[in-house]
Formats: structure tokens, C-alpha cells, sequence
């Protein structure tokens, strides 16, 4: 089994692991009505449309 030769400093290990827990950006879509980005499967906040029919009374 391989065995260091040196011991690894707190900074450089924990920035070595920091890189795997970095969060993806949340997917978008574009709303099919008004073409604003929005999140998949929830209603456009700019204009309340959702699976192809007005669900929010949005002004």
C-alpha cells in the first residue's frame, strides 16, 4: 500500500475535498407561454401559466 512521504497540511486536504462539494446550479427551463426562465415543474412567476394553463392570477 502506497504511503505518503510527506503529512498533508489541513488547508490542502480540505480544499481537495471542498472541490467535490460544491452545488450545482439548479436546472431552468423556458416557460412555453411568455418565454421567461423559470424552475421545471412549478408555475411561471412572470405569468402564472403552468402545463398549459393559468393557474395564478399574476399583474
Amino acid at each position: 500500500m502506497a504511503v505518503p512521504k510527506r503529512k498533508m497540511s489541513r488547508s490542502a486536504s480540505r480544499s481537495r475535498r471542498a472541490a467535490n462539494m460544491r452545488l450545482a446550479r439548479p436546472a431552468h427551463s423556458l416557460c412555453p407561454n411568455c418565454g421567461a426562465s423559470r424552475l421545471p415543474h412549478t408555475v411561471c412567476g412572470n405569468c402564472g401559466w403552468y402545463r398549459g394553463r393559468q393557474v395564478l392570477d399574476v399583474e
